[in-house]
């Protein structure tokens, strides 16, 4: 089971600033809608982040976490200036089709890395219809405003991650990112997050970006099988 975030996808779009607090708001509304006991919650980037605030709120959701790169910054970056998201912002909104879409991204850094059904799939879900041609389903506004709160104190974790008793294996690439910028492909995640797990385990990927689900699918699904 799959959920899309608010401002993502099918889902409604509010008007920015979007408090990532919210999002885990999301995944306890699904798990609670459909009630949800005891399963695996994989979750990468954004998505490692939020499942991890819901197990703090419900701990019965979940029997054990995969983080593949979740964006929880080392501690000392919460409460610094935020990075500059404004070139998301102005990120190419409209394509007159999935296949206009896909061929201008595979041949670039960071789709050119990826697998070619990962993009595909990427491009077919990221749009929708809008006359006749295709919008972003995550605006790139509402996209620019949710990386600019990545470091909001009120995402700051570390205090309360030790009440997740479940197992947690945290997947970290191996890009490293350049305090103050914002680089999509370099990892999120610090070195000392598995670590605040009672039952963390870290799994480091030098070899990877950001993308691991997107480049390596089948490691992914190696860990959530174990």
């Amino acid at each position: 089971m799959a959920l899309e975030f608010r401002g993502h996808g099918r889902s409604s779009i509010p008007t920015p600033p979007i408090p990532w607090p919210d999002f885990a708001l999301d995944v306890l509304a699904v798990a609670r809608h459909f009630e949800l006991r005891g399963v695996i919650g994989v979750g990468h980037s954004m998505g490692g982040h939020s499942l991890v605030a819901a197990a703090i709120e419900d701990s019965a959701i979940f029997s054990a976490l995969v983080l593949v790169d979740p964006v929880i910054m080392p501690r000392n970056y919460y409460g610094a200036p935020p990075p500059d998201s404004s070139y998301i912002a102005r990120r190419r909104n409209r394509f007159a089709s999935v296949d206009e879409m896909y061929e201008r991204f595979h041949s670039r850094l960071p789709f050119s890395s990826w697998q070619t059904e990962a993009l595909r799939n990427y491009c077919e879900y990221a749009l929708l219809p809008d006359g006749d041609s295709f919008v972003l389903a995550c605006p790139p506004a509402v996209e620019a405003a949710i990386y600019a709160r990545c470091n909001a104190p009120e995402n700051d974790l570390y205090a309360r991650m030790p009440k997740v008793t479940i197992p947690v294996t945290v997947l970290r690439a191996g890009t490293t990112p350049t305090r103050g910028t914002l680089d999509l492909n370099a990892s999120p995640t610090g070195a000392e997050v598995a670590g605040y797990f009672p039952r963390g385990r870290d799994v480091y990927l030098p070899n990877h970006n950001h993308y691991i689900p997107m480049e390596a699918p089948e490691l992914v699904v190696s860990e959530v099988a174990l």
